[in-house]
């Protein structure tokens, strides 16, 4: 009987996501693959450092236990299948359990999320990343220069989203970007009962939500919504995440303050915002990921 992946919470990530390849990337970006590839061999037992999203990968894989499997780590990459052996034994090095793995060699390798049931996928290349979420799993840009997560939190994994574009959809943020504040706050005030609909990153919420249920004694989630909104905009966001029946342990409605020094205090291990402005101010902060999604992201 062939195995499942269907029951697990399964985060694909790139190479360069999990684990620092910037000075190899730079490389490959002045010659052909085929220096980079050597260059990967010549490393072969070398173990790379820590990516931006390491952190994440590893608090998520503590979830699991021996008798219950319930998180997937997938490495899915454009690296080379040679290239890709130092990244399997990097993560061997680190104690990380991750057991698949895909290298396509610079062909989109988003297309394998569907049979992967990928509930997230990071990844430093912009283009997969749209066509994930065109896909319809939620994806992220990984800025491989963002700070790394803080190791103040070893039992918990922190995790921070934007409201409009990312756990909702962009409807608020189309108001806004064609009638301006007036407008967007009266759309909210005639729509503050109904839910807003769902955006790209309310499967992951979703899936977080039950990881969270688990309830082991070693390994909690702490989940924190960080939007621009301010009252009155935040009712509809609170009403809307009780009518999903998902709790969120904190939230932040700044009214456009700047939200990296927010982060620097949550201190999550990966913050999700469709905005590369707020993702650039929290990057100094904290490990960050763009969401290409909705009319701000449509250029």
């Amino acid at each position: 009987m062939a195995q499942t992946l269907d029951d697990k919470l399964v985060v694909a990530i790139s190479s360069r996501a999990l684990f620092d390849f910037e000075e190899e990337n730079e490389l490959f970006e002045q010659a052909d693959d085929q220096a980079y590839m050597q260059l990967q061999q010549q490393r072969l037992d070398v173990p790379a450092k820590p990516g931006v999203a390491f952190s994440l990968a590893r608090k998520l894989l503590a979830f699991n236990t021996p008798t219950q499997q319930r998180v997937e780590v997938v490495v899915l990459s454009r690296n080379d299948p040679f290239s890709g052996l130092r990244v399997m034994k990097s993560a061997k090095h680190y104690g990380l359990p991750i057991t698949r793995c895909a290298f396509t060699r610079g062909t989109p390798p988003w297309r394998y999320l569907a049979p992967l049931r990928a509930n997230l996928f990071l990844s430093t290349h912009l283009a997969d990343v749209r066509a994930a979420l065109d896909a319809g799993v939620p994806a992220a840009q990984v800025y491989p220069h963002s700070a790394h997560a803080s190791d103040r939190h070893p039992n918990e994994v922190r995790i921070a989203f934007d409201g409009d574009a990312v756990l909702f959809s962009d409807e608020a943020e189309q108001v806004y970007a064609q009638g301006g504040l007036t407008a967007f706050q009266q759309h909210e005030a005639d729509k503050v009962t109904q839910p807003l609909p769902d955006g790209p990153f309310k499967p992951l919420l979703a899936a977080l939500h039950q990881l969270q249920k688990a309830g082991l004694d070693d390994m909690r989630i702490r989940t924190a919504l960080v939007t621009a909104r301010s009252a009155p905009s935040d009712e509809r966001v609170i009403r809307t995440l009780m009518d999903w029946g998902i709790d969120v342990d904190e939230t932040f409605f700044l009214g456009g303050l700047d939200k990296g020094e927010f982060l620097r205090e949550f201190e999550p291990d990966f913050f999700f915002d469709d905005q590369t402005g707020h993702i650039e101010s929290a990057s100094r902060h904290v490990p960050a990921g763009h969401v290409a999604s909705g009319v701000r992201n449509e250029n």
